[in-house]
């Protein structure tokens, strides 16, 4: 996604969705994406998590079409799946997720800076992985459900990434 700060510079939000348990695994502002920092990102998740899926779905934007990050899949065994071009409905939970932080988060606010930018959607995002009900997961937060679900052990799900 993309946004702009006070000053008019623009900004893009990453988004890391668990598509089984819908929690937000990474939303995180920056100038620009490359493979590079996508791959950091899935490895941190990864660690925090003690594995990684077997497939991630991406859209067709260049950090994820990048050569650093079909590095870091071979070599991680995950197969990278990438939607149709045109067809957001082939990213579905992500797209409804992004629409979510758009709607709630980032028209909501007027940043400063990156750095508050970075604040305010990790708050956003503690809320919607804590706090908030899903319809979808019986009416559970993504994190009671993802504890609940596995017997408090993670399984690894499909992720989608979207930027």
């Amino acid at each position: 996604m993309h946004d702009v700060l006070a000053s008019g510079q623009k900004i893009r939000v990453f988004t890391l969705v668990d598509v089984h348990t819908r929690e937000c695994l990474t939303l995180r502002a920056q100038r620009s994406f490359r493979g590079a920092d996508v791959a950091s990102m899935l490895s941190e998740v990864g660690k925090t998590r003690d594995a990684l899926p077997d497939v991630i779905q991406v859209d067709n934007g260049t950090e994820f079409t990048s050569t650093a990050l079909d590095h870091w899949a071979y070599w991680n065994r995950v197969q990278l799946d990438f939607s149709r071009p045109a067809n957001p409905v082939d990213n579905c939970i992500v797209e409804a997720f992004n629409g979510s932080v758009r709607c709630e988060c980032l028209t909501q606010h007027w940043f400063a800076s990156l750095t508050e930018a970075q604040l305010v959607l990790c708050e956003w995002q503690d809320d919607y992985n804590t706090v908030r009900p899903h319809q979808s997961l019986a009416n559970e937060s993504p994190t009671t459900y993802a504890a609940t679900a596995a017997g408090g052990h993670f399984t690894p799900s499909p992720l989608r990434l979207k930027n």
